[in-house]
């Protein structure tokens, strides 16, 4: 199905400032989420600032793109897996949205669970899988959509999520997405365009 509304290329910049990965090393293992920035007009977003070898290298690279981290208006969490949200206090000025609610300061600002836009380009909607509260971050650029999202892992899927609490859901969820999605931004790996071979 296609999201009703949302345009098929806007305005929305894209940069990924962490590639994730997911990987045993000889300590243990070793988990870091994709980082990614979007701007939209005056919206400076990121989406899953989890976590990262070096906070110093994240925040290098979101100055390289353009902002500071209190040029940040909003973080977005695809889910509250502590690998995806333990940086967010690096942007103090932003608002945090997940699934149900913006948190900004002391204030907590409910809505009902489902789709979200943060701007005419860039939309929250509810992709249920890894986790019954997952979100993907639908972003529309001049050269199409990104999506990004938990429905993936990275460019293999794996098909069957290993840590899903969904699994039904996120096949479902994973059709929506394709339905629209130019580029996967997924939650541990680098950014794909998807094909016929990419896991649903």
């Amino acid at each position: 199905m296609s999201e009703p509304g949302f345009p098929a290329t806007g305005t929305a910049q894209v940069h990924i400032l962490h590639e994730g990965y997911a990987r045993e090393g000889r300590e243990g293992e070793r988990v870091a989420s994709t980082v990614t920035l979007i701007i939209d007009g005056q919206r400076v977003i990121v989406v899953d600032p989890g976590m990262v070898a070096d906070r110093a290298a994240l925040v290098a690279a979101l100055t390289a793109a353009g902002p500071g981290p209190g040029d940040v208006t909003d973080v977005v969490f695809s889910h509250h897996h502590p690998d995806h949200t333990v940086n967010a206090a690096l942007f103090p000025a932003a608002g945090i949205h997940d699934h149900w609610a913006t948190y900004s300061g002391d204030l907590w600002v409910g809505r009902e669970p489902g789709d979200f836009a943060l701007t005419g380009s860039v939309r929250l909607v509810p992709t249920p899988g890894h986790t019954g509260e997952d979100i993907t971050t639908l972003a529309a650029t001049p050269d199409g959509v990104y999506a990004c999202t938990h429905a993936w892992w990275g460019p293999d899927g794996p098909p069957e999520d290993p840590l899903a609490t969904e699994q039904a859901a996120l096949h479902t969820s994973r059709e929506r997405i394709l339905a629209v999605a130019t580029v996967i931004v997924p939650g541990h790996g680098p950014a794909f365009r998807p094909g016929p071979d990419t896991p649903r």
